[in-house]
């Protein structure tokens, strides 16, 4: 009889109703942003940027008069101008920099778009705050009626970086899963997979490896992890033990806890490895914090963390306020949650507890429901391409995969492009990541219509600036040996959907060795 897991769900659902109420986005946002400035108010950046003054505009002041003095006083900064000025210092031990006390853990960026590792500090505060959301998200599972209660006595496996950190000068440095993973609290040990031994190992395939041996042996009800190497292992687990789905394994896998990429493009795919249907929850889970969650089945986008230990600003995603290159332009139109507006495409400002200030994060979104503060990712500042014009997203390169690889019925897994010059012409090349024999001329063609269809700006420029649209298909394998290449397997890592510079440059090198 599953008594514990018929506790947990109706626990779980009484959670819920007591936690549901309408969102006051402004007051919650207010009240944070008062809690972060009142603790980090003594702390060097707090004092030079005069956190007092800000502390008295919000307890004096007017509405939204803290807001109008917090952008005269403090400068946005990307990660080069806060780490340069401010981060460095506690990576090198010293305290009360950005944020009270010694910052113990730095997260290493996952992202592959620049080659230089980025250290984001992880702070006490910070992994409470990952933590409390992630409770959050849990709880949000009363609403999956379709649930047995035997799930919520199920094993939770974990597919993230690994929990032995590097020791750099005192300071703990690696992955963010790893570092939250190795702070995992004491009530959810029990559930946790693939235990504190595989998530030691550093190497990646052996980790894979390990946890293939372990499989059969775990009644797995939740995975947790990015699609691309969750899908990786699936499949090496329904190899080594001869079986058609994972399900075979796992006969309870009930649910899919997913982020860091569109699971879009990857779903058909995944889905062949499944006996059954599963549960998929979105989270939005950076190096810099738990920004966002699905809260609700039924909700097209997720809902923001607003009132733990994240306060937002939103910059409107247009060549006003970026350059073609995806830099912040002088001056820039920002704006607080109660101004934007659902539809349009903003670039993301953070201030944090782990003692980011201002700090643009590089992601783009878009709110579905205001009213709800919900949103989607539609990409990364520097990852769109409008070379010409074109203003073409990443959002709109994942529906045009998705859509075209169930009409010819392959799956895609994994893709990219690159902005080209042609003798004064621009153009896009695609490469397309499918082990499936495929007519790519078709593809190709197919790509570009549904493209035309889902984005006016490149449907004009494709007429005129927008000459030349290639597209090369590539095994899968490829995209993750490069990967490999540059040391970023496994973990929250994944390939960049779109190539800019030099990294043009070594991608095509690699494809001709």
């Amino acid at each position: 009889m599953t008594i514990l897991g018929n506790v947990l769900k109706r626990g779980i659902r009484l959670t819920e109703v007591v936690r549901r109420r309408r969102i006051n986005a402004l007051k919650m946002q207010r009240k944070t942003f008062t809690k972060l400035i009142g603790k980090a108010r003594y702390t060097a950046f707090g004092e030079k940027y005069e956190f007092d003054e800000l502390l008295r505009s919000v307890e004096f002041g007017s509405e939204r008069e803290f807001y109008e003095k917090y952008k005269k006083l403090v400068p946005i900064h990307d990660y080069n101008k806060i780490y340069n000025e401010w981060w460095h210092r506690s990576l090198d031990g010293e305290k009360n920099v950005t944020w009270p006390g010694r910052v113990k853990y730095f997260a290493l960026s996952s992202g592959t778009s620049e080659s230089a590792s980025k250290y984001i500090p992880v702070t006490k505060s910070m992994v409470k705050a990952i933590q409390k959301t992630g409770v959050r998200q849990i709880l949000t599972l009363s609403k999956y009626k379709e649930l047995p209660a035997a799930t919520f006595e199920k094993g939770c496996l974990m597919l993230g970086g690994s929990t032995k950190l590097n020791n750099r000068g005192g300071q703990l440095v690696g992955d963010l899963s790893g570092i939250t993973t190795s702070q995992i609290p004491f009530w959810f040990q029990r559930f946790y997979k693939p235990g504190k031994e595989i998530a030691q190992e550093r190497d990646w395939e052996l980790k894979l490896d390990e946890i293939t041996e372990q499989a059969a042996q775990w009644d797995i009800g939740f995975i947790a992890g990015v699609p691309a190497w969750l899908q990786i292992l699936m499949e090496k687990i329904i190899a080594h033990y001869k079986v058609k789905t994972i399900h075979d394994i796992w006969p309870n896998l009930a649910v899919f806890c997913h982020g860091g990429v569109s699971f879009e493009p990857y779903k058909k795919g995944f889905e062949k490895l499944l006996g059954k249907p599963m549960v998929y929850l979105e989270t939005y889970l950076a190096s810099e914090g738990f920004i966002a969650y699905q809260a609700d089945p039924n909700s097209e986008g997720m809902q923001l963390v607003l009132n733990n230990g994240l306060f937002f600003e939103f910059v409107p995603f247009n060549e006003r306020n970026f350059t073609a290159d995806g830099d912040l332009a002088k001056n820039p139109e920002t704006l607080m949650i109660d101004e934007v507006q659902e539809g349009q495409e903003y670039a993301l400002l953070i201030s944090t507890c782990s003692g980011a200030w201002r700090y643009l994060i590089g992601d783009t979104i878009r709110f579905t429901s205001k009213r709800r503060a919900e949103i989607i990712i539609t990409g990364r500042t520097k990852h769109f391409l409008s070379l010409c014009g074109e203003h073409l997203s990443v959002d709109n390169m994942n529906k045009a995969v998705e859509l075209v690889s169930n009409e010819m019925g392959i799956t895609v897994r994994e893709f990219t492009v690159a902005g080209l010059t042609f003798d004064r012409e621009f153009g896009h090349h695609w490469y397309i990541g499918t082990d499936e024999p495929v007519d790519a001329e078709r593809l190709r063609q197919r790509i570009d219509q549904k493209l035309c269809e889902l984005n006016d700006d490149y449907a004009v420029e494709r007429k005129h600036a927008l000459k030349k649209l290639e597209l090369t298909v590539v095994p899968t394998k490829m995209f993750y040996k490069w990967m490999e290449s540059k040391g970023k397997m496994g973990g929250q890592n994944k390939f960049p959907r779109v190539l800019k510079k030099a990294l043009i440059a070594d991608w095509q090198g690699f494809l001709e060795k």
